[in-house]
């Protein structure tokens, strides 16, 4: 029977995949190719609670999808259940604003956006063509990250240039994780009747951050912009900060505009603060150890989300959910705690020692009896989302 979707997200230097089945609740298999373009490149497959790691001679984007059907070959009753194939796409511009079928004209649409995502949309067109090659006849569907953000209003997604700038290069606000979003909201109406019906705030938070509100199950606002750089501080990213701060890094080090942006996406944030690390657990142990710089760009880190969580809840007329999301946002319980500490004015607290005792991977309520806002940590499934678009998409 043909009911399993093989998700690629294809990155500027790796490849994730799953092969999801049972309507997208079954991991068949699952697996990572690493380093690409690098000559350390490989490609990881976890099957059946089993890892094996195969090295990749040519670290290339099609290498990898080659791997993965050379597997599906060794594994033919897999590979005759797969009735799709299903994309990540990181920018889809104002031309996507839900997901799609994929034919050559959404190839180009997803190539002309490569200007504003130059890292990963080239990729997404390359995963997407090659897997076009290797798995011929088999419907594909391409997800966009931008597409959920597209309900934002006018005020809200235009930046306040000449208006020319969106008029002919449709430079505005587009927002990512949208995928994650569009599952944690309809993932929370299902565990708490009516939140689609409310005003929620959600706080996606990993290597990449951001915010966003939903009200009535529409992103009415999100933190990141045009590119992921805006916003929250993250990994290696900035997040938001005076724009006349790259004319200054420019002149000081003598460099490009385009390097000191360089800066600011690669060699900032948690990473950039701390001068140890861009990853919360590495910080979380230093700090424990007494490291005050880890637990300083920590306590930024906190301090930002907060402040873009407050920014985007002026979009909603009640804030009656908070989720947090996200590699950070379900297991680092000392974050929580901090940026719901700075939400205290908007009456969001949280119990501590229910915070501290939530258990890793499940959905969790963390609400304290003083808190006008119930506080959830949702883990979030982009994997599913792409798997039950592509198998709509398919069926429709």
């Amino acid at each position: 029977m043909k009911d399993s979707i093989l998700v690629i997200n294809c990155g500027s230097s790796s490849l994730k995949f799953a092969i999801l089945a049972n309507a997208g609740q079954t991991t068949l298999v699952e697996g990572i190719a690493d380093r690409l373009g690098s000559s350390e490149s490989s490609i990881t497959f976890k099957y059946q609670e089993k890892k094996s790691i195969v090295m990749l001679d040519e670290g290339s984007h099609k290498n990898a999808v080659t791997q993965v059907k050379l597997w599906l070959n060794a594994h033919a009753d897999i590979e005759h259940s797969l009735m799709g194939i299903g994309h990540r796409v990181v920018h889809g511009g104002e031309a996507f604003t839900k997901s799609v079928l994929i034919n050559q004209e959404v190839i180009n649409g997803i190539t002309d956006c490569s200007k504003f995502a130059p890292l990963h949309n080239p990729a997404h067109a390359k995963g997407i063509e090659v897997a076009f090659e290797l798995f011929p006849g088999l419907p594909q569907v391409a997800v966009f990250d931008t597409a959920f953000h597209q309900t934002l209003a006018p005020e809200q997604f235009l930046y306040p240039i000449p208006m020319s700038f969106y008029r002919e290069h449709h430079f505005r606000k587009y927002g990512f994780h949208g995928t994650s979003y569009r599952y944690i909201s309809q993932r929370l109406a299902q565990i708490s009747l009516g939140s689609d019906q409310q005003g929620v705030l959600v706080a996606h938070l990993g290597n990449g951050a951001s915010t966003c509100a939903i009200d009535h199950g529409q992103s009415s606002d999100t933190s990141m912009g045009i590119t992921p750089l805006e916003g929250l501080m993250m990994g290696t990213r900035s997040g938001s900060l005076d724009p006349s701060l790259i004319s200054f890094i420019s002149h000081a080090e003598n460099i490009s505009a385009d390097e000191a942006l360089d800066i600011l996406s690669k060699k900032s944030g948690l990473l950039g603060v701390s001068e140890i690390s861009n990853d919360c657990r590495t910080l979380e142990e230093a700090m424990a150890s007494g490291d005050q710089r880890a637990k300083l760009a920590l306590d930024m880190f906190a301090a930002r989300t907060a402040k873009h969580l407050a920014s985007v809840a002026t979009t909603l007329k009640s804030i009656d959910h908070l989720v947090f999301t996200g590699g950070i946002g379900e297991n680092s319980s000392y974050l929580r705690q901090v940026i719901c500490n700075h939400l205290k004015a908007l009456n969001i607290n949280i119990d501590s020692t229910l915070n501290e005792k939530a258990p890793r991977g499940a959905e969790y309520d963390i609400t304290a009896n003083n808190s006008n806002t119930t506080v959830w940590i949702i883990p979030t499934n982009e994997e599913l989302m792409i798997a039950l678009d592509t198998i709509s998409l398919i069926q429709h």
